[in-house]
């Protein structure tokens, strides 16, 4: 188990948009290279990497895969937050929205209320606006850091469903007769709280299987329905 803890966590440090040499990853893990290649082997049956010609090519996917399984494995929170930036968290998180047919917007910075507000991630796939707050954590957090948040990004849809009758704020959904707002965490690993107060805490890994649920249990999760030019309802 630590030999492979050590493999991924040189795997996530050298692992760049190129492949990486299979010895180079060995040296870095301090792990003979028979043992470097079997754990490397067991990385690609998982889906986890590709080996090809004494390299390893990862994705962005599975570079969050590979952190995830890090933590499974009793990782330090530190050395992977290290290695796996944020930005590539709310990456994987805009690719699969983009998977599911939602237009993107990363980073949406807007005014309303008199403040200035951002939103990490926001997908529209007519009648629905997914936002999504990322956070990158780990395993263990008090749950009142969960409500936090998700308490927040209640605020911040809301201040966005309410901000889209400004013509400087253009998004895809800005010009729906009606949309569907839903606050979303998404979190690295998966959290001891999966919704407050119907606000839902989504693990990255589960991701795909919330937005795949989404339109079918709606009812179930906090949202608001906005009809143009006046909210009907509140989160």
């Amino acid at each position: 188990m630590q030999f492979l803890r050590e493999m991924i966590i040189s795997l996530l440090k050298l692992s760049t948009d190129k492949p990486v040499l299979q010895k180079l990853v060995n040296q870095e893990a301090k792990v003979p290279s028979d043992i470097g290649r079997r754990l490397l082997q067991t990385l690609q049956r998982g889906g986890l990497i590709y080996l090809c010609d004494g390299s390893v090519e990862i994705s962005s996917l599975q570079r969050v895969r590979l952190a995830v399984r890090a933590f499974e494995l009793g990782a330090d929170n530190e050395r992977v937050s290290s290695v796996l930036k944020w930005k590539e968290f709310e990456s994987v998180g805009s690719i699969t929205l983009e998977m599911y047919g939602y237009e993107v917007e990363t980073n949406l910075h807007f005014r309303q209320g008199g403040r200035r507000w951002e939103l990490d991630v926001v997908g529209c796939r007519k009648p629905l606006v997914v936002c999504v707050d990322c956070k990158h954590w780990h395993r263990g957090l008090h749950p009142s850091r969960f409500k936090e948040a998700a308490d927040q990004q209640v605020k911040r849809t809301l201040a966005f469903a309410e901000s889209l009758s400004n013509p400087a704020v253009r998004v895809e959904c800005s010009s729906w007769n009606e949309a569907i707002f839903v606050p979303v965490v998404l979190s690295l690993m998966p959290a001891s709280l999966k919704f407050h107060g119907g606000t839902p805490v989504v693990p990255m890994l589960q991701f795909q299987d919330f937005l795949a649920q989404l339109p079918l249990c709606l009812d179930s999760v906090r949202h608001l329905r906005k009809a143009q030019p006046h909210l009907m309802d509140s989160l």
